[in-house]
């Protein structure tokens, strides 16, 4: 067992939490998540945490109390004397609003950024952030990383041939063209997409060649699916072949789920940043355990990260 290291979990993703600490060896850290019967947090960390360095895993998935959860969490090791408190964010929620691109709308991200501080976090450890920029919102250190190496691994045992990576929009391209570099310079396409509203979008054009081509569809979280299944429908009427979807984050919110399920989605295949409960053959999950846990350690041994960040 590393010396001084102590990992704690909340309610979001308890699962995950014991997989990072299977990886490094160690037991999970003792800690009291519940509910008063009103709703409110009651957070208690159930052994001595001073002077060490601590690790709080807790994704910030709706609902908001998830969010609160982890605050209330960094602010009981803080008050408990913790050497250094690292917040483990697997999924970093409030990251879509990361700009003020028009009138009478918050930054969310940068207000969440100011809450972990405040609440006493010394570092950010999480996994594709929505936009790159939020680690600037930031006065602390960052340690963002990528769950490509998980799907890089994937796509390797596949075995697939003749296929182009997509990126669903603009915003993915860069991504994208990391992962086809990692699988031997595949070839890429774009889907121009155009968003009226929040969870509302339709493509206007595709740049590159899908005709005749299985087809990787690239994003970084899955909500309602709109996305996702407006550009596999213009992908299928282009002449693409068999379409797979990889997502770090599947949110899978209000009848997603259904949607994936009838359409022509050969297989999603995502991580477990966030717990998915959907029983279906199109489903895969991978664990970003691995990918974590090795950067947890490396953080508490003071050792370089950045050949995480691929």
């Amino acid at each position: 067992m590393p010396d001084g290291l102590k990992v704690f979990g909340g309610n979001s993703n308890p699962l995950l939490t014991k997989k990072i600490c299977e990886y490094l060896g160690i037991e999970v850290g003792d800690i009291t998540c519940k509910n008063f019967s009103d709703g409110e947090i009651y957070i208690k960390i159930n052994e001595n945490v001073r002077g060490e360095d601590v690790f709080l895993v807790h994704s910030t998935q709706p609902p908001a109390d998830n969010l609160l959860e982890l605050l209330l969490m960094i602010d009981a090791a803080k008050r408990a004397s913790a050497e250094r408190i690292t917040a483990v964010i697997p999924y970093f929620g409030y990251a879509r609003q990361d700009k003020k691109d028009e009138p009478r709308v918050p930054i969310s991200a940068k207000l969440v950024a100011d809450l972990l501080e405040v609440a006493g976090a010394n570092r950010i450890l999480t996994c594709d952030l929505h936009a790159e920029q939020i680690q600037g919102f930031f006065n602390i250190p960052v340690d963002h990383l990528y769950a490509l190496p998980v799907f890089v691994d994937y796509v390797k045992k596949m075995n697939l041939s003749n296929f182009t990576l997509v990126s669903p929009d603009v915003g993915r391209v860069k991504r994208t063209w990391g992962f086809a570099k990692r699988i031997g310079g595949v070839p890429i396409a774009i889907v121009d997409k155009r968003r009226p509203a929040p969870n509302q979008s339709y493509v206007t054009n595709i740049v590159g060649e899908v005709k005749d081509r299985n087809i990787f569809i690239i994003d970084d979280i899955i909500d309602t699916g709109g996305t996702i299944l407006g550009a596999v429908r213009a992908l299928k009427s282009a002449g693409a072949l068999d379409i797979y979807c990889f997502c770090t984050h599947s949110i899978l919110s209000g009848n997603a789920k259904e949607k994936i399920e009838s359409s022509e989605v050969i297989k999603l295949v995502t991580t477990d940043t966030i717990p998915v409960q959907w029983d279906s053959s199109k489903l895969t999950v991978l664990s970003v355990s691995k990918l974590l846990g090795e950067a947890v350690k490396r953080i508490h041994n003071r050792e370089s990260v950045s050949s995480l960040f691929v």
